[in-house]
């Protein structure tokens, strides 16, 4: 089941404090940008963060799970209404990651 366009526009007003919250659809889903940093998916109305070891200095409690059938486990929230939360976990997630390449045309 493909995520909603309501959902999505949810989470990304739960995430704007943490930063520029941008987002593009992929396959039916959508990835979630901070800054610039691709940082989580939102599959089946289900938000997804990539795990980084300062992400789960957060909480250690994070559950995992797959956002599709074959990936490696990404923190998967399921409160999205702890904005205090979702910020810290935005934050030092990004800080963490690095930004992408870009790819040179040839």
């Amino acid at each position: 089941m493909a995520s909603s366009e309501e959902f999505m526009q949810y989470v990304v007003d739960q995430l704007n404090s943490a930063g520029t919250i941008t987002y593009r659809k992929m396959f039916g889903e959508y990835g979630l940008y901070c800054n610039g940093k691709f940082f989580a998916l939102v599959c089946d109305n289900q938000l997804f963060i990539k795990v980084t070891n300062e992400g789960q200095t957060v909480s250690a409690s994070l559950k995992k799970a797959p956002p599709y059938e074959g990936a490696k486990p990404w923190f998967l929230i399921s409160e999205l209404d702890d904005k205090e939360f979702l910020y810290h976990l935005t934050t030092v997630t990004c800080e963490a990651l690095p930004f992408q390449k870009s790819k040179k045309k040839s």
